[in-house]
Order: structure tokens, then C-alpha cells, then sequence
């Protein structure tokens, strides 16, 4: 098989360590070298030296959780060219599983150019990409802390979900206030609703008609002030990425004017693919690296599966792309959700 690039390295990232092996071409033989460096600041920086030293061109290392992250960010300093390999397409031949011969392995598919290299953002682009992934846990969270409200005041028999669309809206959120604050009244309680509520004084007050104890009060406190912090995390996240979208305005502002796309969709999407659509070569690449298209799973001329590929697997994961998370704000293009998902008003 042909080399394609007679010097290159593999570097098997973990942790503390990197095991880094140079391939190198030597008449017509391949001779390696095989070393291990720590993963502090100043061991990285010894290990571009030695690269550098060793005429290495071409790097290949695979994406580790986060752990890729500070090798590549040092490495890109320097005159390599940067390859960031999936781990499931550069699996080793089974039963030669050592951090050496990972090195190796990798060493020896990059000099003969057999590694698809994944899609590594820009500087600016990661910047925005941690923001909004980090505000997609948050909404998560808080999501979370309103299901524990919910079940506190299931289980001192508030049936407020009932009667309100949105127990953390205006109307839900006063009730909510009130119960903390030691009132049990439920006609007291049924006038916070707001002149909107479609529920009516006596269903809101039957469903207000409960067994509230300090123990409940505690746990609506503590859920409370939970969704409240998450709530100015949110908004602290927000006017960051306004403060740093900039290089992707036209973008963000190409994308909103699709019908059902919203700023922070549009972020969302230039956050995962980038503005420069060079790397892709069809439309068709774009949508599959998405993970929005069918698999291909076909045998003797019967198609067995069209499932798409899971997105949102593990976090900081280059592989996937992530757009869910944001349903709070964001609204999804007319006719691709079912007539009969109504989302929830906010009374």
C-alpha cells in the first residue's frame, strides 16, 4: 500500500499521559520510536519540541472525551497538520490492546492516509459551541428541579398541573410563593391566578385544597431557588453569546429568516457545523455528519433498517452534533412536528 506521508505520528491521549510513536520511511522500511510524555503544559510543549525535532508532518490522535482537548490546542501551535480520528473507525485488530500499539496502529494508518479526519471548529467557534451546550444542561437542570416541584406538591396533594398549563408561569408561580409562605387557603390561593387562567375560581380552588407541610415548604424553597439561579445562568449565557456571535452575525441572521428558526436556533446550528461549509463536500455529507439522515442497512435486496443514527451522546464529543435542548425558546419549522403536540402556554 502506498505511504502518503513518510513522516507521521500517532498519539494515544489519556489522562495523565501520551504515548506518542513517530513513523518514519526509512529505505523503503518503516522505523519507529516510541515515547510517553505527562499531559501538563510543559510536557506537551516538550512533545511538539520533540516532533518538531524529529521532522514529523502529519499527526493522528483519537478523540477521548475531553482529554484530546489540551493536546490539540498546544499542538496546533505548531507546523503539523492535525488529524482528529472517531475511535469506531480506527479500532485496533482485536487482542492488541496496549497504549503502544494504539500508538502504533494510528502511526501506521495515518502514513497511508487511511484516517477520515473529523471536523475540529475554529477557536471562536468552540468558544460559542461550550456556551451553548453548557445553557442546553442548564435548561435540562431546571427542567428537572420543575419536576421536583411538581412531585413535592403531588405529595401534599396540590393538584396544581391540573388546573395550570405551566406550574412555573406567572399564575403557578405565585401559588407556588404563597404555599411557601404558610398561606393553605385555597380561595386565597385560587385569586393569584391570573385573569387569563382558563380554569375556573372552584376547580382552581379543589385543585388547591391540599395537605401542605414544613417539610414541603422546605423542598418548594430549595427547588425554587434552584430554578431561579439556573434561570440568571441562563441569562448570563445569553448575553454572552451576543457578546462574542459576531463573526457568525450573517450567519445567525441567514438562518433566522427560515421560517420557524429563531436566533438561538440559528446560533445553536452555527455553534455545531461552523460557517465554513468547504468541508463538506454535498449538501448530502452535511446532513449525514448531522446524523438526520436513514441508515444504510441493506442485504439481498431487502432494506432490514432506516433508523437514524442517536445524536447528543457523550458531552464535548466532536462526532455529534447536538440541536436539542432548547425547545424553551427555539420553535421548530412548520409541519415537522404532529398536529397534535401543542406546546404548553405560559399563564
Amino acid at each position: 500500500m502506498e505511504v502518503l506521508h513518510p513522516d507521521c505520528a500517532g498519539l494515544d491521549v489519556h489522562k495523565n499521559v501520551v504515548v506518542a510513536c513517530v513513523r518514519h520511511m526509512v529505505k523503503g522500511r518503516a522505523a519507529t520510536i516510541v515515547k510517553t510524555f505527562k499531559t501538563t503544559t510543559q510536557e506537551l510543549i516538550a512533545l511538539s519540541d520533540w516532533l518538531s525535532v524529529e521532522g514529523v508532518t502529519h499527526l493522528a490522535m483519537e478523540a477521548t472525551g475531553v482529554y484530546w482537548k489540551p493536546v490539540w490546542h498546544i499542538l496546533s501551535d505548531g507546523v503539523f497538520e492535525l488529524v482528529l480520528a472517531n475511535a469506531a473507525h480506527v479500532k485496533n485488530v482485536p487482542g492488541r490492546k496496549t497504549d503502544v500499539n494504539d500508538a502504533t496502529w494510528l502511526s501506521d494508518l495515518m502514513a497511508h492516509g487511511l484516517i477520515r479526519a473529523s471536523f475540529v471548529p475554529d477557536e471562536p467557534t468552540q468558544q460559542i459551541r461550550d456556551l451553548l451546550r453548557t445553557r442546553k444542561q442548564f435548561v435540562r437542570e431546571r427542567g428537572g428541579h420543575t419536576q421536583r416541584i411538581q412531585k413535592t406538591l403531588e405529595d401534599a396533594n396540590i393538584k396544581l398541573d391540573s388546573v395550570v398549563s405551566d406550574i412555573m408561569g406567572l399564575s403557578g408561580r405565585r401559588m407556588i410563593e404563597a404555599l411557601i409562605a404558610g398561606q393553605t387557603n385555597p380561595g386565597v390561593l385560587a385569586d393569584l391566578a391570573h385573569r387569563r387562567l382558563q380554569a375556573s375560581g372552584a376547580e382552581l380552588e379543589a385543585a388547591l385544597l391540599g395537605r401542605v407541610m414544613a417539610h414541603h415548604r422546605f423542598l418548594l424553597r430549595l427547588h425554587l431557588e434552584q430554578v431561579d439561579a439556573l434561570d440568571a445562568a441562563i441569562a448570563r449565557i445569553d448575553q454572552e453569546v451576543d457578546a462574542n456571535v459576531e463573526p457568525f452575525r450573517v450567519a445567525v441572521e441567514v438562518l433566522s429568516s427560515i421560517p420557524g428558526v429563531s436566533s438561538l436556533s440559528a446560533s445553536v446550528i452555527v455553534s455545531e457545523i461552523g460557517v465554513d461549509m468547504s468541508r463538506f463536500p454535498s449538501e448530502g455529507h452535511l446532513i449525514s455528519w448531522a446524523g438526520l439522515c436513514p441508515k444504510n442497512d441493506e442485504s439481498a435486496g431487502k432494506r432490514r433498517s432506516t433508523r437514524m443514527k442517536k445524536g447528543a451522546v457523550a458531552e464535548d464529543h466532536p462526532h455529534s452534533m447536538r440541536l436539542g435542548g432548547y425547545a424553551d425558546q427555539a420553535k421548530l419549522p412548520s409541519g415537522s412536528v404532529p398536529a397534535h403536540t401543542i406546546q404548553a402556554r405560559r399563564e
